[in-house]
């Protein structure tokens, strides 16, 4: 890539723009010096049609020929102003990123009357408000729901907001460095430390921990090998880390599935799992309108089973 971004290109550029104005100009007058009748006669290009409709090679009105100049003029004056020929930046310094930027600015200051009274408001008393919570809503659909679901339930790979444990928590303060920094999940791939059938062990064990289907006699292989290797990030319980982003494994919360086959291909390949922080698509005051829906979901409770978000919510 380094071959179209340095400062040659840039030159390059702005030779074959001017050098197109300065073509066109020179083809214009040209043709009508060219083209300028002699002795009052008009040239005739020899094409006839129907027997008496004969085309001649007129000049092109002169107010045409004015218009002409006047836009290749005007594409001179816009270079001037606006970039246009490579390296030069134009004498206005305009961006489209500036432009977006003004126009957020412009955007934020507009809604900011809004946002103001939430400012001294904590996120349980936020959520509870109704305008907040309409605001909120509208922020999640906008910027989260493409991959949380417009339901905030998730779907394979994306957390379920709504209910189930979270891996990092949902106190009001992890919930605002969550969306304002994002987080990046990952489990090592262990493929070149154990084998298949370790790793299928390990599932049945895992599968065990929180009450799934699991074969007694590979559980306790897996549980030796899931000591070995799991257990320094999962627990020896399994009930997982949160300052690691290692998930409690006694619940029955499986955003990649519970099947061994989903297992085995985490232990085996590892998952890396990426939200991207939000601080430069929203704002600070926006960020704590979304947090607080968010928390309003299930009142901040980090609950161990998916089925318990149910009394939670009585």
């Amino acid at each position: 890539m380094s071959d179209f971004i340095s400062g040659f290109w840039g030159y390059y550029v702005a030779t074959v723009v001017l050098a197109g104005i300065v073509w066109c100009l020179w083809l214009i007058f040209s043709q009508r010096k060219w083209l300028k009748p002699t002795a009052g006669k008009v040239q005739d290009t020899g094409h006839v049609w129907d027997g008496d409709l004969r085309e001649m090679n007129n000049p092109v009105p002169r107010w045409w020929t004015m218009m002409y100049v006047i836009m290749c003029l005007f594409g001179l004056g816009y270079l001037v102003l606006y970039p246009g020929l490579g390296v030069f930046q134009g004498s206005l310094g305009y961006t489209s990123a500036l432009e977006v930027k003004q126009d957020q600015a412009a955007q934020d200051a507009a809604v900011r009357p809004i946002y103001a009274r939430f400012a001294k408001m904590d996120i349980p008393a936020i959520a509870a408000d109704a305008q907040a919570h309409v605001i909120g809503e509208r922020l999640f659909m906008n910027n989260c729901a493409q991959c949380h679901g417009s339901d905030a339930k998730g779907s394979v790979s994306f957390p379920n907001l709504f209910e189930g444990d979270s891996i990092y928590g949902r106190q009001p303060e992890v919930l605002l460095a969550t969306i304002t920094n994002g987080r990046n999940g990952m489990m090592p791939p262990l493929g070149a430390v154990i084998d298949t059938a370790a790793a299928g062990d390990i599932a049945q064990y895992v599968r065990s921990l929180s009450g799934l289907a699991h074969d007694q006699i590979r559980i306790v292989r897996g549980k030796t090998e899931y000591m070995n290797t799991c257990a320094a990030c999962h627990g020896p319980e399994g009930k997982g880390n949160k300052a690691l982003g290692a998930p409690n494994l006694t619940d029955d919360v499986w955003i990649y599935g519970s099947s061994e086959a989903a297992i085995v291909q985490g232990i085996l390949n590892g998952r890396n799992n990426r939200m991207p922080a939000q601080e430069q698509n929203l704002s600070p005051e926006q960020i704590r309108l979304l947090a607080a829906w968010v928390w309003g979901l299930s009142k901040g409770q980090d609950v161990t089973s998916a089925k318990a978000v149910r009394a939670v919510a009585k």
